[in-house]
């Protein structure tokens, strides 16, 4: 017996041999994402879904590889980022939007798709049903229709006397026009007239805003789309400049000095969506993994917005807000 060997024996311990050199380590998981805009501007839901990850045991660096892709607020790009995420070999792609979900079941019908974020999934037709959703799609739903009238709700609490609202959608998502009509719908029977101001790309934004103002508009809503996520801030600067009160899908939009947001928790969507990561690659098969709903909400409100505005917030309104930044 070698000398190491009756060493090991007497101290009762067996040393692992090294891994030889050129010997390849085992492979990280890959994570492909398909997001909207840089990793920069959605860094806090980018932690969130880390944050979860990690907690699971996966951890960059070490077991996982993240291959970042954002559209840069052009929808058309998705279809490109996924077959080179497909090209790559990643074993999850996460999408935010139906868009990139959508260009991610074309790209592959084999590689597991995380929804982190989708509204109406089954009506737009990435997914047969929540419970059964079928190929090879999953994850959480955002069912942004139903926040889109609640939105409307708010944003006339806050300004009481509006007669013309104007909605700023990108109707080249198709998760869009039902929720303009929603809106519109409701405006009528509450007396409004509405209109619509459709931006499909960054240079339609500013002429929809000079148009809102020459419509003598009251009040704005801004839809949930690849665009106004990646130009949210402009959106809230022209929104201000031409004193023009909104509401937002989300806080981002808030956070870099909109008015309001009324949202589901896309930090909590993010991190629940390292929960799905998690049991594909532990080899749960998408069929017993149904879509979940939303269950964390968030209202956000920017006191300094409003006072450039000259807007006084109604109490109301900041004793629900999660959040009030002044």
């Amino acid at each position: 017996m070698r000398r190491r060997e009756v060493i090991a024996l007497l101290t009762g311990s067996i040393a692992l041999p090294l891994p030889t050199r050129g010997q390849p380590s085992p492979r990280p998981w890959r994570i492909g994402l398909l997001e909207t805009t840089d990793a920069g501007a959605n860094r806090a839901n980018l932690d969130a879904l880390r944050d979860g990850l990690r907690n699971l045991g996966y951890v960059e660096g070490r077991n996982l590889a993240i291959e970042y892709r954002p559209a840069g607020g052009e929808a058309g790009r998705f279809a490109d980022m996924a077959a080179e995420l497909v090209r790559l070999g990643v074993d999850v792609i996460v999408t935010r939007g139906t868009p990139a979900a959508l260009a991610a079941r074309a790209a592959s019908s084999v590689v597991p798709i995380v929804m982190a974020a989708s509204g109406e999934p089954s009506e737009t037709g990435v997914i047969a049903s929540l419970a059964h959703p079928g190929g090879n799609v999953t994850g959480l739903s955002s069912f942004n229709t139903q926040l889109e009238l609640k939105r409307l709700e708010l944003l006339l609490e806050i300004i009481p006397a509006a007669r013309r609202l104007g909605g700023l959608y990108n109707l080249g998502n198709p998760v869009s026009p039902p929720r303009w009509e929603a809106v519109r719908q409701s405006g009528l029977t509450r007396g409004l007239d509405a209109q619509l101001f459709d931006v499909r790309r960054p240079a339609d934004i500013e002429p929809a805003f000079q148009a809102a103002a020459q419509a003598r508009v009251d009040a704005l809503t801004v839809g949930m789309d690849a665009l106004t996520q990646a130009e949210r801030r402009p959106i809230a600067e022209l929104a201000a400049r031409h004193g023009l009160p909104a509401i937002y899908p989300a806080r981002e939009f808030v956070d870099d000095g909109g008015l309001i947001a009324y949202s589901v928790s896309y930090h909590d969507l993010y991190l629940r969506a390292a929960t799905f990561i998690d049991k594909i690659l532990k080899g749960a098969k998408l069929s017993e993994l149904p879509v979940e709903q939303p269950t964390k909400f968030e209202l956000v409100v920017n006191i300094k917005a409003a006072k450039a505005l000259g807007i006084e917030m109604p109490e109301s309104i900041l004793l629900r807000a999660d959040e009030v930044i002044e």
